[in-house]
């Protein structure tokens, strides 16, 4: 039985994750800075990791035959400030360089390196046409930050694969965008940010969990790949597809560009932007995906 360890494997995309590989049998251990907090049970098991100070059991590294990289600071949590964003950036850097460190020095069975990242390492649309895993990153804070988070894990090759998701909106029940976007509308409104034309690029929690395992059993899978379902959708019709499979109106309350400015300040950016991301790279790695559509999505999502 193969033992995979986890960054993060307490926040919402590591418990699916964490989910996923017990039930497909591995052994999963879970790297946090409080491992006293949790009780290991059955495949789970809790180890000490902490970036900020180095501190770290390596005997939990010494059991790894692969690892899910995860940890790193929420974009969306808190308003940017400077401070923030040091922290947003440190956290993905910083923790990648130690995790790294660790696995060379106390992990010589691990075969395998899957980490997230994010496709705020793109930008905006602006040629009309898809992004694809060869465009280069755009010069803003993400995707500086996606850059230097994904070079922080070089030094691991050639001891293992190294494989770089970079995740799109993710959309599931009990956190992340799909519940901002859902609350709403159960007092009757459908918030439409701007114009509502931006394209969002989005994933299911549940593919994005499966996505995971895929490229940690696949071995012909090196380097990035987008983690985004197959058609992504404009603000406003992801809107609209919550009210029809609720059975509400479609009567959307625009939330005017200069509002969500005040509101969120800088971080307004990622809200307003249009990014077109493909999945071209990741369906021909033979990924298949069980929610390719928004509709598809929603409905598992409500229940319906």
């Amino acid at each position: 039985m193969k033992t995979i360890g986890i960054t993060g494997g307490t926040g919402f995309v590591g418990r699916h994750v964490t989910n996923l590989l017990i039930s497909k049998d591995y052994n999963v251990v879970i790297f946090t800075r409080n491992p006293k907090k949790y009780n290991s049970a059955g495949n789970i098991s809790y180890a000490l990791w902490n970036p900020e100070t180095e501190d770290a059991d390596s005997t939990d590294f010494q059991k790894l035959d692969g690892v899910i990289h995860l940890a790193g600071e929420g974009v969306a949590d808190k308003r940017w400030t400077p401070k923030r964003k040091q922290e947003i950036l440190e956290s993905r850097t910083k923790g990648t360089a130690f995790l790294v460190k660790m696995l060379q020095n106390h992990a010589p069975n691990c075969m395998a390196f899957i980490s997230a990242s994010g496709i705020g390492y793109y930008g905006p649309d602006m040629t009309g046409k898809p992004f694809t895993e060869n465009d280069p990153a755009y010069n803003d804070f993400l995707g500086n930050t996606c850059v230097q988070w994904e070079n922080a894990s070089k030094p691991v090759e050639p001891q293992m694969r190294r494989v770089l998701l970079r995740i799109g909106i993710v959309l599931g029940k009990e956190a992340g965008a799909f519940y901002e976007f859902e609350k709403p509308t159960r007092f009757g409104i459908l918030p439409i940010l701007g114009g509502g034309r931006q394209v969002v690029s989005w994933i299911h929690i549940d593919d994005l969990a499966a996505l995971f395992v895929h490229a940690l059993e696949t071995e012909s899978m090196h380097g990035p790949y987008n983690a985004v379902a197959p058609v992504p959708v404009a603000q406003k019709l992801l809107m609209y597809t919550i009210a029809h499979v609720k059975g509400l109106p479609p009567l959307g309350i625009p939330v005017p560009s200069f509002a969500l400015k005040l509101m969120l300040g800088e971080m307004s950016i990622e809200v307003l932007k249009s990014a077109t991301v493909s999945s071209a790279k990741t369906e021909a790695s033979g990924f298949v995906f069980r929610y390719p559509t928004i509709t598809k999505a929603v409905r598992q999502l409500l229940g319906k």
